[in-house]
């Protein structure tokens, strides 16, 4: 029964949404109140039937209605309520699901607090949000259904993966989902205000807060299914380049530069038509993420790789909101304001516009890393790995220059500036921030000039931005994010340098040295879980007097029949030692990883506190 009731919702749902298409556009010319209060009737129902429908799949895990064909695939009467809960968006058909509740709940929210904003432009907004909900409503019914039956109905149902069962990464996927949401708003608003021709200051800080909103899900979601990936995959660092992890990162940089391109709209009245640009392809990155995921093209531990006939739908579907978005950019090039206002080389919206170059070129390189491995398959049938070499090489040269102009920007006046003199505080401060670097790279063995330089204005960005907490040049949102990225890139430049790894196969009794310590094996323990076996390894780290115990696993999961190694981590504000061990064919060995790992924490913590930047600036919402 359960079932039919969520069907059914998601049907009279796609009805509305075909309603609110046809009205938003055709009466347009008819603007009057009684239309407002008639669109936001059928969007109460709209968002009522979704939820009705979310809440109905939810429930059918909870219970393990096995009639229910997604249930029998993702769950098992053994598995955790909490994990139940979670295995509703932690499969393909439920993850649409979850995406069509987020669409419908920010559109709900954007028309209720714009009431004050030209009506016009709210239908217009809505009407391509609509088309957007149906394109998901029309994908879900027809080939992602999660409410269809099986018959006979199973005892027990398959389970879910055993590495998708953890708390960071059942709070992973909403948080992303928010994020990519959220572009979708940010790209019908945009277009809508193309239309209009209200491309201006009053649109820009209304956008703002929706572009703050996803951007700080967007960063926090990707935060979280990094740490999971550490600790749970055993990969042993904060990222690997991995195909869907960049599918993540491509829309976060392009929803960076448009959270700056913004700012410049809202405060110089410039940069109108790069901000729709930006809009619309920080949009299209995030549903190529979807149709990536979703296609069966990515090999990788988080796809949804089923069904690629699902990936076709998305594409097609993505290839045509795409076209629409670029006919109505070119065809109401008119409704683009001429940017009268001159632009000085040297001023704060110039900094702001090197600081989009830089994000675009970051953005093209992880691009053709993901995507060029695709098309050499498709065109030739050819695998090629692209790894973090090919990232790290061609990026982190341009970080040199980057990390300097962020330095410098965020200290220019807006409109005009002299070039900066710089005091001898400044020098002195680089000169120390050099000797730093210098004792750094030399402890390391690093000998490179161009590591030198990368390090010197890491150290000397950090300093600069501790500095300016003293100063009015800025507002506390951008010294508190800015805070966050200096100390996320110096963390990273770091823990790049003074990482060490150690891998061997051992036996219980075995022992290694290593960097001055001692690893030994112990012993082997068998005990039982929820739903698994689990082997706990027990080695004892000896580093000089200091003993650390670790209990690494390898898991044996019934349901389904699953094999993995849960890594165990000593962590501390300084740095992390990992150790995780598997299975061997030789008889009585395992292979085992130790690696130390300084400044995860930092890691972690910078990206909070640049979130934390974001929320800042939205609360504070008169900030310049």
């Amino acid at each position: 029964m359960i079932n039919q009731f969520g069907s059914f919702s998601l049907y009279l749902s796609l009805f509305c949404s075909s309603y609110l298409i046809y009205k938003s556009f055709v009466s347009q010319s008819t603007i009057n109140k009684r239309l407002g209060e008639n669109v936001f009737s059928v969007l109460s129902v709209q968002l009522v039937l979704t939820l009705i429908s979310f809440f109905s799949l939810i429930y059918a895990f909870v219970i393990s209605d096995f009639s229910n064909i997604t249930v029998y695939n993702n769950s098992h009467t053994l598995k955790p309520l909490f994990y139940k809960i979670s295995g509703a968006w932690g499969n393909h058909e439920g993850s649409l699901l979850l995406w069509l509740l987020v669409l419908t709940v920010f559109l709900y929210i954007f028309f209720i607090t714009t009431k004050k904003l030209n009506l016009k432009y709210r239908l217009l907004t809505i009407f391509f949000q609509q088309i957007i909900i149906f394109g998901f409503l029309v994908f879900i019914i027809f080939t992602s259904n999660p409410f269809l039956n099986i018959f006979p109905v199973p005892e027990e149902g398959l389970g879910l993966n055993p590495i998708l069962q953890d708390p960071a990464l059942a709070i992973h996927p909403p948080l992303l989902y928010v994020g990519y949401v959220g572009t979708s708003l940010i790209f019908s608003s945009s277009l809508a205000t193309l239309v209009c021709g209200t491309i201006n200051k009053t649109w820009a800080s209304h956008i703002k807060n929706w572009i703050l909103i996803s951007w700080i899900f967007l960063s926090v979601g990707i935060l979280l299914g990094s740490i999971w990936a550490y600790y749970e995959l055993g990969w042993g660092g904060f990222w690997f380049w991995d195909p869907v992890e960049n599918v993540s990162l491509m829309p976060w940089l392009c929803l960076t530069a448009l959270l700056h391109t913004i700012i410049v709209l809202k405060n110089r009245n410039l940069f109108h038509g790069w901000t729709i640009i930006l809009s619309i392809t920080t949009f299209s990155l995030s549903m190529s993420g979807t149709f990536l995921v979703r296609s069966g093209i990515l090999n990788s531990i988080h796809t949804f790789a089923n069904d690629p006939t699902r990936g076709v739908f998305i594409l097609i579907f993505l290839f045509i909101l795409i076209v629409i978005s670029v006919f109505i950019f070119f065809f109401n090039q008119k409704n683009i304001p001429d940017n009268l206002k001159k632009t000085y080389l040297i001023s704060k919206e110039t900094g702001i516009l090197i600081n989009n170059w830089f994000m675009m070129f970051f953005l093209s390189v992880v691009l053709i890393g993901t995507a060029y491995p695709i098309f050499l398959e498709v065109i030739n049938d050819s695998k090629i790995s692209v790894g973090p070499p090919f990232y790290h090489k061609l990026m982190v040269p341009f970080l040199i220059p980057f990390l300097f102009f962020m330095t410098v920007g965020p200290r220019t006046k807006w409109i005009k500036d002299k070039l900066m003199k710089f005091n001898l505080s400044q020098i002195i401060l680089f000169v120390i921030c050099l000797l730093i670097s210098y004792l750094v790279t030399s402890i390391t063995n690093t000998k490179y000039l161009f590591s030198l330089l990368l390090f010197s204005l890491s150290f000397y960005l950090f300093f600069n931005v501790i500095r300016s907490f003293s100063l009015k040049n800025s507002t506390l949102s951008q010294k508190v994010s800015h805070l966050g990225f200096s100390l996320f890139i110096l963390s990273i430049l770091l823990n790049g340098i003074l990482s060490k790894e150690i891998s061997s196969n051992m036996k219980v009794g075995d022992e290694i040295n290593f960097m001055n310590k001692k690893i030994t094996f112990e012993n082997i323990k068998i005990e039982d879980g929820a739903n698994f076996k689990t082997l706990i390894g027990n080695f004892k780290l000896h580093d000089r007097s200091q003993v650390t115990d670790f209990k690494p696993e390898i898991r044996i999961y019934n349901q389904p029949e699953t094999i993995t190694s849960e890594a165990d981590i000593s962590s501390s504000l300084y740095s992390d030692n990992f150790l995780v061990f598997s299975l061997l064919k030789s008889d009585g060995y395992f292979n085992v990883r130790y690696q130390y790992k300084p400044l995860m924490f930092w890691i972690w913590f910078s990206i909070l506190i640049m979130s934390l930047g974001a929320v800042i600036s939205f609360l504070r919402k008169n900030e310049k």
